[in-house]
């Protein structure tokens, strides 16, 4: 083939270190366009995002040229250098790992339905329950001892 063709999409959840209470509205309205960018700057194009005040789904299609875990640790790491130093916020970290699920075409709306309702669904569910969810529905392997930081 004489082109690289692809649609990656990527449904991806990360919380605050220890899942800290501290991505309060004011924080999260600044917060969101920048991971946007963050995306747009490495030809890759956010989705969808939402969340609650101690995590974060992305709806995420990124370039074939850039792995997974290279977009996370960009993400995250920006994000947090500009945490601490637009809000003078210290004492926030993210997570050390994160999860991401693949997702197809036919089940964007759904996924992106899902990330739009994360205030609703976490009337339910706490954070942990909802990641170890996420894991089995996926069926990855994981060892609980290890999931939390």
């Amino acid at each position: 083939m004489s082109q690289t063709l692809t649609n990656l999409l990527y449904h991806i959840v990360f919380s605050t270190k220890n899942r800290e209470n501290l991505i309060f509205d004011e924080l999260r309205e600044e917060l969101y366009p920048y991971v946007g960018g963050i995306i747009k700057n490495e030809k890759g194009h956010l989705l969808s995002i939402g969340g609650t005040i101690d995590h974060v789904h992305l709806l995420a299609k990124f370039s074939p040229s850039n792995t997974v875990s290279y977009m996370l640790q960009h993400i995250k790491g920006s994000s947090s250098k500009w945490i601490h130093e637009k809000h003078q916020c210290r004492l926030f970290s993210w997570q050390r790992g994160y999860g991401a699920f693949t997702v197809s075409e036919s089940n964007l709306p759904n996924v992106e339905k899902y990330i739009k309702n994360q205030y609703e669904h976490h009337r339910r569910l706490t954070f942990k329950e909802e990641y170890l969810k996420l894991l089995v529905k996926h069926n990855i392997k994981f060892n609980e001892k290890y999931l939390w930081d």
